[in-house]
């Protein structure tokens, strides 16, 4: 009878002790999985198609082809504030004209100062409802509705959202590119029909159109370059109209 409780005891006890057992494994392992360190930054692999970025616990790979671009693209967000300037070069036959731009924006307000070459510079300031415009160093201002002219129209140049209104069809390469140490997406088409293709760089960091090249029939008809921000950012000088009136400022 003894040896039969004794049976039921060293059973029971070794159950418990299998139990123990198992939740201070639980228990060591839910530990050491708090303590993993993912990625933060956004990193190249070595499938130029493809990068890796951390969010708190996760990766998750960005893939991009031809037909997820868009949608790559379309996740970038532009800084709220910046500064920048911007080359832009047009080639025809026998000739090309430089046109040297700066870009300053703070929250709504965009001021773009475009110099062609051997021309006066152009002063555009605008909040997409109203474009100030005046020329050189005069102190007249010429005021009148945006209507549907925006921002980016106001610069003269392309912008991703060129990118997104590309049929899906028409992108023939789109990987991820190192442009001047800055990581890019890249976006090539097809030529068409009028022997054109365009080529596009987009920031991964800003969101903002780094560089663009236009061929026609296999010869380069424009090319646009702006690698990185100004490193001082925007002023409230800025957004000040010649007479002294300031229609935002910059903290």
């Amino acid at each position: 009878m003894k040896n039969r409780k004794i049976g039921k005891f060293t059973a029971a006890g070794f159950v418990g002790l299998i139990v123990l057992v198992v939740l201070i494994l639980l228990s060591n392992s839910l530990r050491r999985s708090s303590h993993i360190v993912l990625p933060d930054t956004i990193q190249p692999t070595e499938d130029s198609s493809t990068m890796e970025s951390g969010a708190e616990g996760a990766i998750t790979p960005i893939v991009v082809t031809p037909e997820t671009v868009q949608a790559a693209i379309e996740s970038l967000h532009r800084p709220a504030n910046y500064r920048r300037s911007i080359t832009v070069e047009r080639l025809w036959s026998g000739g090309s004209g430089t046109s040297e731009i700066t870009v300053s924006v703070s929250g709504g307000w965009t001021r773009t100062d475009a110099t062609p070459a051997g021309q006066q510079t152009r002063h555009t300031l605008t909040d997409g409802e109203t474009t100030y415009i005046w020329y050189g160093k005069q102190t007249r201002v010429y005021s009148c509705p945006a209507g549907e002219i925006s921002a980016d129209e106001e610069q003269g140049i392309s912008t991703y959202e060129d990118v997104l209104a590309l049929p899906v069809n028409q992108i023939e390469k789109a990987d991820y590119r190192d442009l001047s140490g800055v990581n890019c997406i890249y976006v090539e088409t097809g030529e068409d029909e009028d022997g054109y293709v365009l080529r596009y760089w987009v920031s991964v960091d800003t969101g903002l159109l780094a560089a663009a090249e236009w061929l026609k029939n296999g010869e380069t008809i424009y090319r646009m370059g702006s690698p990185a921000l100004d490193s001082a950012g925007p002023a409230t000088a800025d957004f000040t109209l010649p007479d002294g009136t300031v229609l935002t400022e910059v903290s």
